[in-house]
């Protein structure tokens, strides 16, 4: 799961982006309107944390650029104002929860999964697709009753085309969801091709009843046999 931090208090974004890799997930950061507008324009996010005081302009703008562009990322506002105006006004806007500083980050954390979970699972911590389940909070997959043991990439490309079952994934949406910014300082996409290799591999041998097909020259689906 690829979150976007947008804070420019340097001590509190280095350590809010230390806690959310403890649980996993890969952190994007932004301390700037501009640099946090820029990301937004060019990729998607599972999650944005947004901070609405930014050098160079408001997080409640980014919130209406979010809307104008018909993007549905979920959005956490986390400000230390606690005014009821700017927080009515970035729900209103879009937003999915509200965040006042200071915060405990194990409230921090429950909050991003639990708008993870809202928007793209319905709000659901499982995802069973044919024989397959998923636990989203365990980070867990068995294949019928048989543990599925994936590396940190293998799930989260497994939980990606799960959420995306039957479309085309496209190797340069993968790379951007799956490894972020890291996926532009490659000049191919030898790491995913391995990635996706020992993923088919694992889900092959377990009898699993979904498969990942590759279409040549552009990418990948999942599919239900």
């Amino acid at each position: 799961m690829k979150i976007l931090l947008i804070e420019d208090e340097d001590d509190l974004r280095d350590v809010m982006k230390i806690s959310l890799e403890k649980e996993l997930f890969l952190i994007e950061t932004a301390s700037d309107f501009h640099t946090a507008a820029e990301k937004l324009e060019t990729y998607d996010y599972d999650c944005i944390l947004l901070d609405i005081m930014l050098p160079g302009g408001s997080g409640l703008t980014l919130l209406e650029l979010l809307k104008e562009k018909g993007k549905h990322n979920s959005v956490i506002i986390i400000s230390a104002k606690n005014s009821i105006d700017d927080k009515v006004r970035g729900l209103n806007l879009g937003a999915d929860d509200y965040l006042t500083k200071p915060f405990h980050l194990a409230e921090l954390t429950a909050r991003v999964k639990s708008v993870i979970r809202r928007k793209q699972h319905d709000g659901q911590k499982i995802i069973n697709i044919g024989n397959v389940k998923i636990n989203l909070n365990e980070r867990t997959v068995n294949v019928q009753s048989s543990a599925l043991i994936l590396n940190r990439k293998e799930f989260d490309i497994l939980v990606y085309f799960a959420s995306n079952k039957n479309r085309l994934i496209n190797k340069t949406a993968l790379a951007e969801h799956i490894w972020g910014d890291h996926a532009d300082q490659s000049d191919d996409f030898e790491f995913i091709y391995s990635q996706i290799k020992n993923l088919r591999k694992k889900l092959k041998e377990t009898d699993a009843s979904i498969e990942i097909q590759a279409v040549y020259g552009i990418g990948y689906k999942l599919v239900v046999e």
